[in-house]
């Protein structure tokens, strides 16, 4: 992938000034939205719930990417589509069928993802890599923003490009978690397509700015 893709993570916007922060993004070089769903069973937090997905909708020009940090979320997925969800990613150590749940994904007409939390390697996706459109690797825990970034995180996008081509597989690879100038280049240069950022773009002074910079990246 030539052109890097930006995922501002709407978890770090200000709630309370939630259309100012989507019409930011609207407005910016971004090209998705990224949304964390949390249940606060299978992360140790709570995040958004369905209507304020469907309030974000009805502002976003950009399409969803809709992260479920959720125990058994293949219970949810047509709700998520009828949202306006564009992409869905599920955690691996969350779906017990996951080829069946990516399928889902897929029926309904979304770019079906995996998620691999820090701990989790990724030959774990040998048999399954071929049906995923998008991979995230958590370069964090999941579960709040702001964390700092794990280091081993290069090593491993590097891994899972090298499964990629050696498939001949178009998957993407998607990076959330601690994601700044300086570690978006470096994933870009071991093989990420696709950044996201939360705290660093909405803690920054321009925030416009900050994308287009992330953007830049090649």
């Amino acid at each position: 992938m030539n052109n890097i893709l930006i995922a501002p993570s709407l978890l770090a916007a200000d709630f309370a000034n939630l259309q100012r922060d989507i019409e930011m993004v609207n407005a910016s070089d971004a090209d998705w939205f990224h949304i964390d769903v949390m249940d606060g069973h299978f992360v140790p937090n709570i995040s958004f719930g369905m209507p304020v997905i469907e309030a974000i909708n009805r502002h976003a020009k950009k399409p969803l990417d809709v992260h479920l940090m959720i125990e058994k979320p293949e219970r949810y997925l047509a709700e998520f589509k009828k949202l306006g969800a564009t992409n869905i990613t599920v955690h691996y150590e969350a779906c017990t069928h996951l080829h069946r749940t990516l399928q889902q994904i897929k029926d309904l007409g979304c770019l079906a993802g995996v998620v691999l939390n820090p701990a989790t390697p990724v030959s774990v996706l040998e048999e399954i890599l071929p049906d995923c459109e998008m991979v995230l690797l958590m370069s964090v825990n999941p579960g709040y923003g702001g964390q700092k970034f794990i280091e081993s995180t290069y090593d491993k996008v590097r891994k899972l490009r090298s499964m990629i081509q050696e498939k001949g597989l178009n998957t993407l690879i998607e990076i959330d978690g601690g994601v700044n100038q300086e570690t978006g280049q470096k994933l870009v240069d071991a093989g990420a397509d696709i950044l996201i950022a939360g705290s660093y773009v909405f803690g920054a002074k321009d925030p416009i700015e900050t994308i287009a910079n992330l953007k830049k990246i090649k």
